[in-house]
């Protein structure tokens, strides 16, 4: 292999004009390349999903573009002559490494098609996984997945379940676990009652917070029950549902006004804009991931980013990075061990402990150790 500051690298997939968790990592990761010598060009979609596959408003970011990125829109997601093309150029670049993210098997044969073009004898093909088996399972998922699999060298998983997981593809590969790092790229932490103001919410309230897209598998009607609890009330407790609906918003909104609570939730059911997210999370006590299933979330590390203490429940990968008593509550995913947390973290008063133990435990996400350990 070449020296770390020769190496020419092409990362695959989604980045800016696409918004949400998948292109800030992969852009967040290139800065981490770029910053270490490296020649890295991020090849993104010109179509990543049809929008009647796409569950949200739109899949566009209103954020300016990354300055100081390569970023060039390339990928048709459903256009196999695109696949070609695309594959042929980046071949041309004779690239060292190509790195790809992979979280849902619709995007198989895309990835797995262009990567299989571009690819020479000495190049280095590497994925970050985000799920091997996807939350919401379709037919075919395996035979989509193995297609791109089968194109790859070494594979990371940023949680043990995916590791596992990875066993019914392939026996032979390498597969490293190297945990998710911290979402360091949403600003700076800021004064409770600074980011409160912004939000115009009760400075000296007392909040948890569900973040990100609202789907089915994340738990969000789990934490709604959880805030039917009668001492949850009484404590003056209320939730900040921060995210675009993914699903069945009337599902929530029924649940809603069944369970009367409305008036200990602050809905702000929209897409959070990255210059944004520093309030939200800087506003929170707590924030709680209800999950019904999981692999990692990227979540966790904007909770670490910001110093929060969370609520995880005891699916896929979300305790492993959650200490439970100490940064944290690993839960089992049903109401009432939700709302026991909560309950204890604030009749306690062992936010600042629990703070601390986040800070600590922060340390060990760093996004120069994940690169590192992803290319060597």
């Amino acid at each position: 292999m070449q020296k770390i500051s020769e190496l020419k690298i092409v990362i695959i997939g989604t980045a800016y004009p696409y918004r949400g968790g998948i292109a800030s990592f992969n852009e967040r990761m290139a800065r981490e390349l770029v910053s270490m010598g490296h020649d890295v060009v991020i090849y993104t979609f010109t179509l990543q999903y049809p929008s009647f596959l796409f569950p949200g408003k739109t899949q566009y970011s209103n954020d300016p573009k990354p300055e100081n990125l390569k970023i060039i829109p390339l990928i048709n997601s459903v256009n196999p002559l695109n696949w070609i093309k695309a594959g042929i150029k980046i071949r041309k670049e004779n690239p060292d490494i190509i790195i790809s993210k992979f979280w849902i098997p619709f995007m198989g044969p895309s990835l797995g098609t262009i990567i299989r073009l571009a690819k020479k004898k000495h190049t280095k093909t590497i994925s970050v996984l985000d799920n091997i088996i996807p939350h919401e399972k379709r037919v075919g998922d395996f035979i989509l997945a193995k297609y791109y699999v089968n194109t790859i060298d070494k594979f990371i998983a940023m949680s043990s379940s995916v590791k596992v997981d990875m066993k019914k593809f392939t026996k032979s590969k390498p597969v490293i676990l190297i945990p998710h790092p911290v979402y360091d790229n949403y600003g700076d932490i800021l004064d409770k009652k600074t980011a409160r103001k912004y939000l115009k919410i009760e400075e000296n309230g007392k909040y948890v917070m569900f973040f990100g897209f609202i789907r089915d598998y994340k738990g969000l009607d789990l934490l709604l029950k959880a805030m039917d609890n009668r001492k949850i009330k009484r404590l003056k407790i209320k939730c900040i549902i921060a995210g675009e609906y993914y699903g069945n918003k009337e599902k929530y909104e029924k649940l809603i006004e069944k369970l009367n609570i409305g008036d200990r939730l602050i809905l702000k059911t929209d897409f959070i804009p990255n210059e944004e997210v520093k309030y939200y999370f800087s506003a929170a006590d707590l924030i709680v991931q209800p999950y019904k299933t999981a692999t990692q979330s990227g979540i966790s590390q904007l909770a670490f980013h910001f110093e929060k203490p969370m609520v995880v429940t005891n699916v896929g990968g979300l305790p492993e990075i959650v200490d439970n008593g100490k940064s944290g509550y690993v839960v089992d995913p049903d109401p009432n061990s939700i709302s026991d947390a909560i309950i204890d973290f604030f009749e306690t008063g062992n936010e600042n402990i629990f703070i601390e133990k986040v800070k600590q435990k922060k340390k060990e996400f760093s996004w120069y150790n994940f690169v590192k350990n992803m290319l060597y």
